[in-house]
């Protein structure tokens, strides 16, 4: 079908690309855009009431499909409110395509109402951006778009002002295949063999895992038996790692829990597989082999006595047969009974007297929330400390998704990707972890929910404050300050809103009105009050942050449990063999 408009012709590609929605809020720029996906069957406007929920959106269906999602803003301030999403895709590894409409093209320069420069706001959140002036530029210059977010694996915008995406289409849009699976890297030869050698004449090593080991879990078990390492993990590795995982010591970082940083720094040698967690300072900084599929991380976090370039599961499917097999496991044993000693210490935080506790537990509230959840549901999580209830208490099974802002750490991402999610997999239950402050932020997306009837259930861990700005300000020695959200009731919000809510102050309720939300049809918000002293430490602390503690805490810092967890820890512990 031939394209009468620039506009038709963009939408034309974006069908070619499989695209089937695009999220954002009209404007008059936009208004060709608009108006051709009206037109076009197979491809619908998504009405966000912000445009960053709309990135966020997009972000979160190209997360769970691995293909090309698409927003947009109009010009000026509906570009602008792009950026926070966008950035979070970007740093995420996330094929988002960013329509920016601009101001009249004869305007330009001009210090026109609502003028900013699109082609340069975005450069540093995006891989491609470049501006449409002229109709002769398409379909190439959206389709080289298209192909860069997906080739490249992040974010490309394209500008255009909107009176260019009235004209006549100048070329016929034709066809043309997108790239979307991208290739196998093996290591050269000699990389291979030096990480058997050291592999092989290392007497302690452990293993730390990120997003990179997905779909190398078995080679990672194996490799873990043949050497009884302990295996570790980064909050965003613990999806793919974690389960059915009898070598796993926990997690290392901010949110850590267990005995992953013994581990790692007891090691006589650390293999980081297909991670770029970026706190160095939990790293030993010593004694480290990095596998990656990206050059340019190798060895940017930490120095490397081996770098090597190429997939987690292409190249330990390689090593694995060069590996001798070890008769001694008391290293790995030693750390399991850490593990399951560290855990079972902070266990009571939880269930100690839990029906009598008020304010509510948060991590009895994430603990239930995992026992009633589908086996294969999405969980999105706002940043703060409902990254930390998700790092300890959801547990993954290898059909679960936990997705949030992990990187570029924005508040209030929860819900707009559940929206996504949610629109992304229509069949599959889709759960917003929101904070109160992550949920304020961005209280409008309510609407959109509602709307559309989106069947996203929300929890709000309503604790009235910025939880994880209190324990930054603890350990860095301030007092709290300027961090109190206010005692607002948001299933009232959401009833107003045309969203059913349900408020929880007792904690006997909690697992009833959860499972209860979950089962019904259509969206349900649950706001359940938590105790705003509910706080978490890391696995290591330093003898500064101690000193903030002591400077600054006057209220209970709990170190919080760790769920089913436990369980796992426990599972563990008991595998190891009796010595006679």
């Amino acid at each position: 079908m031939a394209a009468n408009s620039v506009a038709e012709q963009m939408v034309q590609v974006l069908r070619q690309a499989g695209v089937e929605r695009v999220y954002g809020v009209v404007g008059d720029s936009l208004n060709p855009v608009v108006d051709a996906i009206r037109r076009t069957e197979e491809i619908s406007w998504v009405h966000v009431r912000n445009e960053e929920a709309g990135a966020f959106a997009a972000a979160a269906e190209a997360e769970l499909t691995g293909r090309l999602a698409v927003c947009a803003g109009s010009c000026g301030p509906g570009n602008t409110h792009l950026i926070q999403g966008l950035y979070d895709a970007q740093r995420s590894g996330l094929p988002v395509l960013a329509l920016a409409s601009h101001i009249p093209s004869a305007q330009i320069g001009s210090g026109f109402f609502q003028e900013t420069h699109p082609e340069r706001v975005f450069t540093d959140c995006s891989g491609f951006c470049e501006m449409v002036s002229t109709p002769a530029q398409l379909p190439r210059l959206l389709r080289t778009a298209v192909q860069h977010a997906l080739g490249a694996r992040g974010v490309s915008v394209l500008v255009f002002p909107g009176d260019v995406a009235a004209l006549p289409a100048a070329r016929p849009t034709g066809g043309g295949d997108f790239l979307t699976e991208h290739g196998t890297v093996l290591p050269p030869a000699a990389q291979l063999e030096a990480l058997a050698e050291k592999l092989n004449t290392a007497e302690k090593v452990a293993l730390f895992c990120g997003a990179g080991v997905r779909g190398a879990h078995a080679e990672v078990m194996e490799l873990a038996g043949r050497l009884y390492t302990p295996v570790g993990h980064s909050l965003r590795g613990k999806e793919w790692i974690q389960y059915d995982n009898p070598y796993d010591v926990g997690m290392s970082g901010l949110l850590g829990y267990g005995a992953c940083h013994e581990a790692l720094h007891e090691a006589d040698l650390v293999l980081l597989l297909g991670t770029d967690f970026p706190y160095d300072s939990f790293l030993p900084q010593a004694r480290t082999v990095q596998i990656d599929h990206d050059p340019t991380r190798l060895g940017r976090r930490t120095p490397l006595e081996l770098a090597v370039h190429g997939d987690v599961r292409a190249t330990l499917r390689a090593v694995l047969p060069e590996l001798v097999q070890r008769a001694d496991r008391s290293f790995l044993d030693a750390l399991l009974t850490k593990h399951c000693k560290a855990l079972e210490s902070v266990v009571g935080a939880y269930t100690r007297d839990i029906e009598h506790h008020l304010p509510i537990h948060p991590e009895f509230v994430a603990s239930v929330l995992d026992e009633v959840a589908a086996e294969d549901a999405v969980f999105t999580v706002d940043t703060g400390m409902n990254n930390v209830w998700a790092a300890r208490y959801l547990t993954p099974n290898g059909r679960r998704r936990v997705i949030g802002s992990f990187l570029h750490g924005s508040m209030a991402n929860a819900l707009p990707h559940a929206i996504g999610a949610q629109l992304a997999e229509p069949g599959r239950q889709v759960v917003s972890m929101s904070g109160d402050g992550g949920i304020g932020m961005l209280l409008g997306e309510l609407l959109t929910v509602a709307k559309y009837r989106l069947p996203v259930k929300t929890v709000v861990f309503n604790n009235g404050a910025l939880g994880m700005i209190k324990l930054e300000m603890l350990v860095s020695g301030y007092p709290e300050s300027e961090i109190d959200n206010g005692a607002v009731d948001y299933a009232a919000i959401a009833e107003a809103a045309g969203v059913p809510g349900v408020r929880v102050t007792d904690p006997k309720r909690v697992r009833e009105v959860l499972a209860e939300a979950l089962g019904r049809p259509g969206p349900v918000l649950v706001d359940v009050v938590t105790d705003p002293n509910a706080l978490s430490i890391p696995p290591h602390i330093t003898a500064a942050q101690l000193k903030g503690f002591a400077l600054a805490a006057s209220r209970t810092v709990l170190s919080g449990g760790v769920g089913r967890m436990v369980d796992l820890a426990r599972s563990n512990l008991r595998n190891i063999p009796r010595r006679p």
